[in-house]
């Protein structure tokens, strides 16, 4: 590892041990990386002292108002944030930085700020609430947030909780005094952005596994780069004078990647759609003239009942991920626009997409191949790789990998220098990877990754709740949702007003977007002899 620029050296001294790492690959020429590597100064420093700096960078609104920033524009702002965070918030290179807030030109310009101040940022979903930033806050061990003013109050509440969280400045709230647009103003527009190692730890990205506790995954600047330098070089293709657009969040590393990291790699500008839902989207596509397009299947599926209604003329590239495809909604995509979607699995522990294929070689019910830069296989349980036609664990290496902030699960996810990545796969005899399931209770429901445990958690919460399961349930708009089967404690009705109430009070207790769509009232759960609860029984219809 080169010499940390890092004054707080929590992210280092927090890896897992090299015995535990993937093994990396660095070896094609574009991912010979230097020793030094910021990603700011990579991505927004250099086109500005290429003379590009009056490029079209970032649009969208911030307090109701457009937007349009050129490069030069979003690194004043960057720059005067680094300044706020190291000259008034008191943050040391290494701290780690809360970024809350939807998405927006103000929350990309915090992430630079962040960057540039040698900060690490931690991105969280705007939907998140006291009781699930908590466990971030503290494993991460968290000082400084920015948070967009209307998402304040769960901040607050974590704040009371937590004093180590002292440092905390809001934005989008209209700019007045004690506001970070307000401490911005006081800042000149010129920073000299933190000379980090290749290898310190630049964002910290969250996930939950299956026990719903929150995973830290660890990405230095040089896993960044050459993500940038892989998958949106060898297979999207995009160019210079695209316009991206998307509705994954930049808390996810798909929407930072796709919506901020890509396309300031080659010089391209981004629109920030705050709720860019199926019935939005298609609207700021046209309005934008947006011709590079980042969402979910379900969310292509919903746009495609509609594509009647709207311009698609701009259009040139759609990028499905987050998860699986289905062959009939690739189909009815071609159909209603004429454009082949490009499908592609990645992981939040490898940063994006490391299995895809581009409009030409894409096959309905197929991933896709390795992407350059990375290799895969299907291994069994004993770790062997199976033939084509079998089904085993996805396993995949490349030049990012898994590096989780200080969890045993480390060694679950990597294992023989390999990251597994929880899916199952089979290669078909002509050497596409084809999805075939989740390997654990992961319920991914129109895009989002819920861990049934959390919910089970949330639904046990409530006082009419004995015990519970949380399964996931196929469902043709969204892939799956969300199920719970619920025991109910003596003297409750298990009626449709007791499923309201249990769906409200879990849209209450976490994210709303977790609640079961579907609840089902039981006498008893099925069980093992040691008591633990058998999943698999909750899923046989029978």
């Amino acid at each position: 590892m080169a010499d940390s620029a890092h004054v707080d050296t929590f992210a280092r001294d927090h890896l897992p041990p090299p015995s535990a790492l993937p093994e990396f690959l660095f070896d094609r020429p574009e991912l010979q990386l230097p020793p030094r590597l910021n990603v700011a100064a990579e991505l927004l420093d250099a086109w500005v002292a290429q003379g590009q700096g009056d490029r079209l960078c970032v649009q969208g609104e911030i307090d109701g108002q457009p937007v349009r920033w050129t490069y030069a524009e979003l690194q004043q702002r960057a720059n005067r944030i680094a300044r706020v965070l190291v000259h008034e918030m008191g943050l040391v290179s290494g701290n780690r930085v809360l970024l809350r807030g939807a998405n927006s030109p103000m929350l990309a310009a915090c992430w630079f700020g962040v960057i540039k101040a040698g900060g690490i940022a931690v991105g969280t979903m705007p939907l998140l609430r006291e009781r699930e930033l908590l466990p971030i806050v503290d494993k991460a061990e968290i000082t400084h947030a920015l948070c967009d003013a209307r998402l304040a109050d769960a901040l607050h509440a974590v704040q009371a909780a937590r004093p180590r969280l002292a440092q905390v400045l809001h934005f989008n709230g209209g700019g007045g005094a004690g506001s970070l647009e307000a401490a911005m103003a006081a800042q000149p527009p010129s920073f000299a952005t933190v000379d980090t190692a290749a290898d310190d730890c630049a964002l910290i990205a969250f996930t939950s596994g299956t026990t719903g506790v929150p995973k830290g995954t660890m990405h230095f600047h040089r896993d960044v780069i050459a993500a940038c330098r892989c998958w949106p070089r060898h297979v999207l293709r995009a160019r210079a004078d695209d316009v991206f657009i998307g509705s994954p969040p930049l808390a996810f590393t798909f929407g930072l990647g796709g919506l901020l990291m890509f396309p300031l790699a080659i010089g391209a500008s981004t629109v920030l759609v705050e709720k860019a839902s199926p019935d939005v989207l298609p609207q700021a596509i046209a309005q934008y003239r947006a011709s590079v397009c980042f969402t979910a299947p379900t969310s292509y599926r919903a746009m495609a009942a509609q594509a009647a209604q709207h311009d698609w003329s701009s259009l040139r590239k759609c990028v499905s991920a987050g998860e699986a495809l289905p062959a009939a909604t690739r189909l009815l995509w071609k159909q209603a626009t004429g454009i082949e979607l490009i499908d592609g699995i990645g992981s939040t522990e490898l940063f994006h997409i490391f299995i895809s294929a581009d409009e030409a070689q894409a096959r309905p019910g197929a991933t896709g191949v390795p992407v350059p830069g990375y290799r895969a296989c299907v291994l069994d349980e004993q770790g062997r790789e199976l033939p084509p036609g079998q089904v085993g664990r996805l396993a995949v290496k490349g030049p990012t990998g898994c590096k989780y902030l200080a969890d045993e699960r480390q060694a679950h996810y990597v294992q023989n220098g390999w990251n597994l990545t929880g899916d199952a796969y089979l290669v078909d005899a002509d050497g596409q990877y084809v999805y075939q399931a989740r390997t654990d209770d992961m319920i991914v429901s129109g895009g989002y990754n819920i861990a049934g445990p959390e919910v089970e958690g949330a639904l046990l919460l409530h006082p009419a709740v004995a015990e519970c399961g949380v399964i996931g349930a196929a469902d043709e708009a969204r892939g799956q949702i969300v199920k719970a089967v619920v025991v109910l404690k003596p003297g409750f009705n298990g009626d449709a007003a007791l499923v309201k109430e249990l769906q409200d009070f879990c849209k209450q207790t976490i994210a709303p977007f977790k609640y079961p769509r579907a609840i089902e009232f039981r006498t008893s759960l099925p069980r093992t002899e040691t008591g633990k609860l058998q999943r698999f029984r909750l899923r046989d219809p029978a």
